[in-house]
């Protein structure tokens, strides 16, 4: 009996002793929890918060009023743009394209790195996914102080006094006349391979030097588009991004003009040219259609010319051939050979990479992008018909209203 009862009051301790650990070993989890800092969103996310809450503010008052746009886009605008510029302009390759190359090997790291490190709490995982979209706004930031406040400035044809009404088929006809007499003419300058396709006579660096020297030209006679010395940039994966059916874009986040080399010769100092223009804060597709053809007009280089002319003439053309066939056959036939060679080659060349599902993605994405940015779309590109019809039909005006003087 003795035996039993210690053996009982063993058991008892023992069963003390356990309740008495486990509130201890709370008390310390407790203790140590406490004693762990509670992870903050930094002071860095507030701040980019609130840059982009002020960018939010500068993109509203843009929509609402044209002259404070203007007046944002040409001294605020300017400055970042042309700090971006010149931040990336030594980079040899395209900063954009790397960065969007390298985008799912980021995001990949960035989870990996979620799951290490803040996978402890629904707090942490709060704090590290606001931190992220903190830098994430910076992209809108920059969007908005660097271009987009373009899109709500006064539009370029009241800029140039141009009157931009409706467009009657014999005016595209006399547009296309025009400007097919200024392709014939600069055509006999270059030089075209066997397969009809012309060649450019000179470096693709040397091109950029030529365009920004055409682009002085052109500031000195409208000083609403700022001088910039910029370059434009080839991208590396041009031939994949061909099926996207995209030869230019501009990067605002790095300040760049990315160029598709794929396509041929013909079509790269006009794109280049229109990319310049976004560079320079011409927002609109049209407008800055228009403003790399007034840029290759003005250049001292034939084949630039070239470029600008024969762009340009496939717009009006194309929507002269929508008006009335028989005016467009009419100025078709005036071209040289070599002008029809070319296009037809370009034609064929364009065929592989016409109906695929990447353009399709490509179009509707950047349609989207264009409709908020309050224009019309993709459609927005063609409107540069507008403007070139405006353009000489401002020209023919002035020279008969010279004439009767």
């Amino acid at each position: 009996m003795d035996n039993m009862n210690n053996t009982d009051e063993r058991d008892m301790q023992n069963v003390n002793t356990d309740e008495t650990a486990a509130p201890e070993e709370d008390n310390a989890l407790v203790a140590e929890e406490a004693a762990a800092p509670k992870r903050r969103l930094p002071v860095a996310a507030f701040v980019l918060y609130g840059i982009a809450a002020a960018a939010l503010a500068v993109y509203i008052a843009a929509r609402l009023s044209p002259a404070f746009a203007d007046f944002f886009n040409r001294h605020i605008g300017t400055v970042v743009r042309g700090f971006l510029a010149h931040l990336t302009g030594w980079i040899p390759f395209s900063l954009g394209e790397a960065t969007v190359i390298f985008l799912p090997v980021l995001a990949v790291f960035m989870i990996v790195h979620a799951c290490r490190r803040y996978a402890d709490s629904w707090r942490s995982v709060f704090i590290y996914f606001c931190t992220v979209l903190s830098f994430v706004s910076l992209l809108f930031s920059v969007f908005v102080f660097g271009f987009g406040t373009g899109y709500y400035g006064t539009t370029v044809d009241k800029k140039l006094d141009l009157d931009r009404t409706a467009v009657s088929p014999e005016e595209l006809y006399y547009t296309a006349y025009i400007l097919a007499e200024h392709v014939n003419e600069e055509s006999a300058n270059v030089t075209y391979l066997c397969n009809d396709f012309s060649v450019m006579p000179y470096t693709f660096d040397e091109m950029s030097r030529k365009l920004v020297e055409a682009y002085d030209k052109v500031c000195d006679t409208y000083d609403f588009i700022p001088r910039l010395s910029s370059r434009v940039k080839p991208v590396m994966l041009s031939e994949p991004w061909t099926y996207t059916h995209i030869s230019g874009v501009y990067t605002y986040f790095t300040g760049e003009a990315n160029i598709n080399t794929n396509f041929p010769d013909y079509t790269i100092p006009y794109t280049a040219a229109h990319e310049m223009a976004h560079q320079r804060g011409i927002a609109r597709e049209d407008e800055a259609n228009f403003i790399a053809f007034l840029v290759c007009m003005a250049s001292d280089d034939p084949y630039i010319r070239y470029s600008g002319y024969l762009e340009v003439y496939e717009y009006v053309a194309s929507s002269l051939y929508s008006a009335d066939r028989s005016y467009y056959t009419a100025v078709t036939r005036r071209l040289r050979s070599n002008v029809t060679g070319e296009m037809a080659a370009y034609s064929a060349f364009f065929d592989k990479y016409r109906e695929n599902v990447v353009a399709n993605v490509s179009e509707t994405v950047n349609n989207t992008y264009l409709q908020i940015q309050g224009t019309v779309g993709s459609k927005s590109y063609g409107l540069v018909v507008d403007l070139a019809v405006a353009y000489y039909r401002s020209a023919a005006y002035n020279n008969s209203s010279r004439t009767e003087q």
